[in-house]
């Protein structure tokens, strides 16, 4: 059986920073960037940590050539996604992934 997976895409407080990523477990990955499970990374250095956008695939195949073709796209395109599911901004992590 095939493992799901999802893309997101985290931003800082003010909005400036895009990160596109990939993971199998999504609400322990964003755990584990909210709390800076990994200091050195660039998500702890710039204080990436605010859920803005995500989707869900049947396999984490099709999650990875999704966000390969996220990070190919332009700063304005992750946007328009970004604004397409959640207009506001608002971290979607906050009562609405946690288990």
């Amino acid at each position: 059986m095939k493992k799901g997976g999802s893309i997101y895409i985290l931003t800082n407080k003010n909005n400036t920073v895009l990160y596109t990523g990939v993971s199998s477990e999504l609400t322990s990955r964003i755990h584990a960037h909210k709390t800076k499970q990994f200091p050195k990374s660039f998500t702890a250095k710039y204080n990436i940590d605010k859920l803005v956008y995500f989707e869900n695939f049947h396999s984490i195949e099709e999650a990875i050539a999704r966000e390969k073709q996220i990070k190919a796209g332009s700063r304005l395109k992750k946007e328009k996604l970004i604004n397409s599911m959640n207009p506001e901004w608002i971290d979607l992590y906050d009562g609405f992934l946690e288990e």
